[in-house]
């Protein structure tokens, strides 16, 4: 979350017309992320994220991913809801930008999540998998693995400035996923983007589920792979330990076939190399003058040579 677009007290004023939320209290920005333009708003009726949809998110993906909050909220999933206007929308426009409120959720996301966090939120995935079964509207995964490679011909030639050796781990690992990726696994709705930023929690109990704009119909062990780069890795390495935490409570959620616990090494090496990606790629292309600080690529590139020495799934902790 960032601001990139400002929004005066009279917009908001001729925003919240069209809505049933009381009258305004406070409206600030929120600083924190990289895509979209955010502002926590407080009425006498309670408290609301307003969004604007910056570049990354097109207006034609709304229906899917503001439907996809509606239908998760339905089934006892504590994500944001939609707030509608007076007529039924889902969002509007305000300065040129598609624009939509959302109820907030109470909680904090951590930085140093323990093997208890890292356990609810691999059960908090099940259930998410679970509840988003049923949602009719499909998006593909505009980051899928058929992505990869036209991403990594716009950052390959400066990857070595960044990192020594980066353009042919890049190129080597895209060659090997592109043949070895798995077909056929269970797919649906993923997340696409479960760090722990993205989990709320209270009390050491998931409190809320954010940041669903990456959503998409995908292979759902890839999912949990994203969460195992994610939430397992330590400044030293791979924590075991948490990884064993995250999917034993993900698999009494939703039990993995053998199928899908074969084919993760290969799903984490691909989860790993999509965000050095697109890390990568955002370092290259970064505006000096953006308040916003790009995330730093190499800690996937170490991720990725990981998970390419894996032999099997016991190296996550999985029997």
């Amino acid at each position: 979350m960032a601001v990139y677009t400002d929004v005066s007290f009279e917009e908001l004023g001729a925003l919240l017309s069209d809505y049933e939320l009381g009258a305004p209290l406070s409206f600030k920005g929120i600083a924190e992320g990289v895509e979209n333009s955010n502002f926590y708003l407080q009425t006498d009726r309670g408290a609301y994220i307003l969004t604007l949809y910056e570049k990354r998110v097109s207006e034609a993906d709304l229906p899917f991913f503001l439907g996809l909050l509606e239908h998760l909220c339905a089934r006892g999933i504590a994500c944001p809801l939609p707030v509608r206007d007076r007529k039924g929308a889902q969002w509007c426009r305000l300065n040129g930008r598609p624009a939509a409120l959302l109820t907030y959720l109470n909680g904090l996301s951590l930085r140093r999540p323990d093997v208890t966090h890292c356990a609810e939120a691999g059960a908090a995935l099940a259930d998410l998998h679970s509840a988003g079964a049923d949602f009719s509207l499909r998006r593909p995964n505009a980051l899928g693995v058929g992505s990869w490679r036209a991403l990594a011909d716009t950052v390959a030639a400066r990857a070595d400035s960044i990192q020594p050796g980066l353009r042919s781990l890049i190129l080597e690992s895209l060659d090997s996923l592109e043949t070895n990726w798995p077909a056929g696994l269970p797919s649906g709705v993923i997340h696409a983007d479960l760090f722990p930023d993205n989990v709320l929690f209270m009390n050491a109990r998931v409190s809320g589920l954010i940041d669903f704009y990456f959503a998409c119909n995908d292979v759902l062990a890839y999912d949990l792979a994203v969460m195992l780069n994610a939430w397992c890795f330590e400044s030293d390495g791979f924590n075991i330990t948490k990884a064993r935490a995250l999917t034993s409570a993900y698999r009494k959620g939703r039990p993995l076939s053998e199928r899908e616990i074969e084919a993760l090494p290969t799903l984490a090496a691909g989860s790993a190399l999509r965000f050095l990606l697109t890390r990568l790629y955002d370092l290259i292309n970064h505006d000096p003058m953006a308040l916003v600080r790009p995330k730093d690529p190499r800690d996937f590139s170490k991720r990725l040579r990981f998970h390419r020495a894996v032999k099997n799934a016991s190296a996550y902790g999985i029997a």
